[in-house]
């Protein structure tokens, strides 16, 4: 993490009616040409947004400078250090100020940006993020929620937690439910999405203490949460038809998320190898050509980039490291459908619902206490 100077205290763009989506040029692997690539793609296909983008001024206003018309939608704010992908977590938040992820979460914090996007650092943004806009009332644990493919009409599924915080309760399982469920009617256009709780069979007598008490809890609030209980489901669920939301703790979202990732990288260097094999299997490909190309589209993760905070008080999404000019359009893409939802404010009122199945279930057991 690099020294840096503050921002600076320039108003943000006038949104003109539109959406403001606060964006961390730096901390990408492929550094801030790509991100401001992807901004261009996205003020071009999208006029109603406006940015607020972070890092070095002199390097931003010459890279946004190059693109027609994009410097009359953007505000560059000047902060000139960097959080790499190697600090840690605590490090950021004791000298991360002046960084262009302090400067980028502070937009939101300051209400000049409904949503932030960055690709930089997972843990460092998670823990900027909770320090600067703070948690929702009732919420233990925040929670990082994924797109994932899937068999469905809308093409994707929600899973979370994916690792935000390797622990959970019953109580941070059934805020999971009610902010995934959230997330899916905002983000998917779901309105009465499928909820279901990821455990090792779908028996209801399988599972560790806590997930049977989150599968009564979850169960109980569908009703008041807008959304169906579905009950447990299994690692085979994830890309089905038969979920449109996956609840889980962070240890084990993650280790599926990064499984699922690997796979499906595996999977394409297989089918690359098999059709590079011998002159008739390179002529089977391109007979192929137009269903390939459809299947690449469709599980390409650059269109699906983009991990979204939950149970803050500020929307977050944070982009893949890795992300090219696609990716983080995508991500901003994203972003800015959350943002024109009213998502936040939403997803703030099913959380409150948390705090009053907490209390009930509370009274209930001091009742049932007293009795005995």
């Amino acid at each position: 993490m690099t020294s840096a100077e503050s921002t600076s205290n320039a108003p943000a763009p006038e949104s003109k009616g539109g959406v403001v989506i606060s964006v961390d040029a730096m901390g990408g692997d492929r550094g801030p040409a790509a991100v401001v690539a992807g901004i261009a793609q996205s003020a071009e296909k999208n006029p109603d947004i406006r940015f607020i983008v972070h890092g070095p001024r002199t390097e931003l206003e010459r890279l946004i400078g190059r693109r027609r018309d994009l410097a009359a939608r953007c505000d560059i704010r000047d902060a000139q250090g960097v959080v790499s992908m190697e600090d840690k977590p605590s490090q950021v938040l004791r000298k991360g100020e002046g960084t262009s992820m302090w400067s980028t979460v502070e937009s939101v914090r300051k209400g000049e940006a409904t949503v932030a996007v960055s690709c930089g650092n997972t843990g460092a943004l998670m823990a900027l993020s909770m320090l600067r806009l703070r948690k929702l009332p009732g919420v233990n644990r925040p929670a990082i929620a994924c797109l994932w493919p899937s068999r469905n009409p809308q093409g994707f599924n929600v899973m979370l937690d994916v690792g935000a915080d390797i622990r959970a309760d019953a109580q941070d399982l059934l805020t999971y439910a009610l902010m995934g469920a959230s997330y899916a009617r905002n983000g998917l256009g779901l309105a009465r999405p499928r909820v279901g709780l990821l455990n090792v069979g779908t028996e209801e007598h399988k599972g560790r203490a806590e997930l049977k008490q989150a599968h009564e809890l979850i169960g109980g609030t569908a009703d008041a949460g807008n959304f169906e209980y579905i009950g447990f489901v299994e690692g085979g669920d994830l890309p089905s038809s038969r979920v449109d939301v996956i609840v889980t703790d962070g240890f084990t979202g993650n280790v599926a998320l990064k499984t699922g990732e690997g796979t499906a990288k595996l999977v394409g260097d297989f089918l690359k190898e098999a059709f590079g094999n011998s002159v008739m299997s390179k002529f089977a490909a391109l007979l192929a050509m137009t269903s390939l190309k459809r299947l690449q589209k469709r599980i390409d993760p650059r269109r699906v980039n983009g991990g979204v905070f939950l149970g803050l008080n500020g929307t977050v999404v944070k982009s893949h490291g890795s992300a090219d000019a696609m990716g983080v359009s995508s991500a901003i893409k994203l972003a800015f459908q959350l943002a024109q939802s009213g998502f936040h404010d939403r997803l703030a009122a099913r959380v409150a619902q948390s705090l009053t199945v907490e209390n009930t279930v509370h009274l209930e057991e001091v009742a049932n206490k007293g009795a005995s």
